[in-house]
């Protein structure tokens, strides 16, 4: 048996088990409960923890973790395939045909022996890329720019999404300098709304502050996602720090000042970045 045909088998031995957990008959409870929209959760949750091994660089855990995404992937072609929508192998056939629609440049090249496409520069590959996207919102009835901008994604990456579309019609700054000018104005308009006390203002005030940040980001070639969640670690590390620091020296954090929680605070600034520029003349 060749590795393909090996690989065709076990691809059938998982849709054949997926097909026995929704048995109406003989399958499992839970998995004959859950509709589209009761797996959401657990498809993004999924998702979550396979970014959260990639920037581990666990990389055997990332192995088990793409199983549990391409599962998520399994579940929602099955309920297709009962209410007759659409079944795995349609999937990955549309997906075969909009990669290759989507890339011209690689495939049309091959198919005419050309090889004046390969150089084709990363820029007009993104250009061409969304041209082509447009024509396919365009044949979907989505004209509007932000047609197809999903409501669910996590804010900041909406946020940058929407800017990165609004950009393409000239709704942009020239540079990163109106996108700090434009963090300093809702800063002060932030201000004056906590000077009011009104918490409507507030909170709008907040939000366009948030805004501001992912869309200064954005100019700065900054993933705005990516760059809060790296903060959060660094957040994470630091106080976990602090509390190891207390806990050698037999205090509770909760017990000491605010001035000696600052001090404790900078001390794991410090030791971990040490710790950081340790590792990366260790090549790890």
């Amino acid at each position: 048996m060749s590795v393909q045909d090996a690989s065709v088998d076990q691809l059938h031995a998982l849709l054949e088990v997926m097909e026995r957990l929704r048995d109406p008959h003989t399958g499992c409870p839970w998995d004959l409960k859950q509709d589209f929209s009761s797996i959401v959760p657990h498809t993004i949750e999924e998702v979550y923890e396979l970014v959260d091994a990639i920037e581990a660089r666990d990389f055997e855990q990332v192995g088990d973790e793409l199983g549990d995404v391409l599962f998520q992937i399994v579940f929602y072609a099955q309920l297709g395939k009962e209410r007759g929508l659409f079944d795995f192998m349609g999937v990955v056939e549309r997906l075969t045909e909009k990669l290759v629609r989507r890339h011209p440049h690689v495939f049309e090249s091959q198919s005419t022996g050309s090889s004046d496409d390969l150089a084709i520069s990363e820029s007009l590959v993104r250009e061409n890329w969304e041209h082509i996207k447009q024509q396919e919102r365009s044949e979907k009835r989505l004209n509007g720019v932000l047609d197809d901008v999903p409501q669910a994604l996590p804010a900041l990456i909406r946020a940058q999404k929407l800017h990165k579309r609004v950009a393409r019609v000239g709704f942009d700054w020239p540079d990163s300098s109106g996108a700090w000018a434009k963090v300093d104005e809702e800063m002060r308009e932030l201000t004056e709304a906590v000077t009011t006390g009104d918490s409507v203002a507030i909170e709008a005030e907040v939000g366009d502050v948030l805004i501001a940040v992912v869309n200064l980001a954005r100019h700065l070639g900054v993933d705005a996602e990516t760059a809060a969640r790296r903060a959060n670690s660094r957040f994470e590390n630091r106080f976990r720090a602090m509390e190891q620091s207390a806990s050698e020296q037999g205090v509770a954090l909760d017990t000491e000042p605010l001035e000696k929680l600052e001090e404790r605070w900078q001390e794991a600034k410090k030791r971990l970045a040490g710790d950081r520029l340790a590792s990366s003349a260790d090549g790890v």
